[in-house]
């Protein structure tokens, strides 16, 4: 007969992914590639005393610094997946660096917009044939970050640990179980650090348009004119990254369809009610969920724990079970709950 000590009962918060870690391999090459171009743009512009070479060289690393920060949140999850200090893991980790470079990208494009607008004030000389060099070794560079960084794989995992419950007082039992599935497993760090390199690659291509133009037909007034274009576009992915990272990092993202199939699982199976229910993102690869329902007839925890197997994006699962002892408390509770989510 199998004896059980505490660890049974136990189970990591390390809830990282494969995907995970083939996103931070690429980052890593990505900060590498952007480096090594700076480098290059530096040594070119020192030796043609090109400022426009300088003046990217020094941009892209603005820009490796901004990579840099997602291939850090990567390392730091990785390595404190284990941590006790961190309650749910470092799941979170993701969406706060997302959200710090959505800042920088924030702050980016309100650098271009006053340098755009400065030049459309006053317009200053442009050395289109070496700017336009410049403009395509480095759209040739982000293009293939982009590459590297959108063909990061994102792999979901689909397992369970079976965990068994000794009765505590007042009927309460509190199980832990973990399902992996087929969810929405955004990750916002990688999101972060393809959107840098997609907002330098459209700052590329715009400002090709504006120096051919320029070139070609004297319209010094396209270059700022594309910068305001480039500086709205780059607000705007920047406004959306960090509105979507803070909502995981403030626990207020849309659950709606989970809690919903979550409480039809549960409803559909006796007399039981959910009297309340806590559902919050902890990783990009899903969910923590707390149920507390109250039944006529309780059932061992992993009755309740069986009605949940299976579903998507469920991490971490603590399920409190109430029992009622006179006949109207199932539509108190049913109702109670009502109130709680109107």
């Amino acid at each position: 007969m199998h004896t059980h000590d505490i660890s049974d009962w136990g189970h990591s918060h390390d809830f990282a992914t494969a995907g995970q870690q083939d996103a931070e391999r690429r980052t890593r090459w990505v900060v590498g590639l952007t480096l090594a171009a700076m480098s290059v743009e530096l040594v070119a512009g020192w030796i043609t005393g090109s400022m426009a070479l300088l003046a990217d060289g020094w941009h892209m690393g603005s820009h490796a610094a901004a990579l840099g920060i997602a291939a850090y949140a990567y390392a730091f999850a990785r390595q404190r997946g284990t941590d006790r200090r961190f309650t749910f893991g470092t799941g979170k980790v993701s969406s706060l660096a997302g959200y710090s470079s959505a800042l920088l990208l924030a702050a980016g494009a309100l650098w271009m917009l006053f340098e755009s607008l400065s030049r459309l004030i006053d317009p200053v000389d442009i050395r289109y044939e070496e700017a336009i060099v410049v403009a395509v070794f480095g759209l040739a560079v982000n293009l293939l970050s982009a590459w590297l960084l959108g063909h990061s794989g994102h792999e979901h995992h689909h397992h369970g640990h079976a965990h068994h419950d000794d009765d505590h007082a007042h009927e309460h039992h509190h199980p832990h179980d973990h399902h992996h599935g087929h969810a929405d497993t955004r990750d916002h760090n990688l999101e972060a650090a393809y959107l840098h390199v997609i907002a330098d690659a459209l700052t590329s291509v715009l400002a090709l348009v504006a120096l051919a133009m320029g070139m070609l037909y004297g319209w010094v007034f396209m270059d700022p004119l594309m910068g305001i274009v480039g500086a709205a576009l780059v607000g705007r992915w920047a406004w959306g990254l960090a509105r979507e990272s803070a909502q995981v990092l403030l626990d207020a993202g849309d659950n709606g369809s989970i809690e919903q199939e979550i409480r039809r699982r549960i409803e559909a199976d006796s007399d039981n009610q959910v009297a309340d229910l806590h559902v919050w993102r902890i990783a990009p690869a899903g969910r923590a969920c707390i149920l507390s329902l109250v039944t006529h007839h309780p059932r061992p925890v992993e009755h309740y724990r069986g009605l949940l197997a299976g579903m998507a994006g469920l991490l971490h699962v603590t399920v409190e079970v109430n029992q009622c002892r006179q006949p109207e408390c199932g539509a108190g509770a049913k109702e109670n709950a009502r109130i709680a989510i109107s």
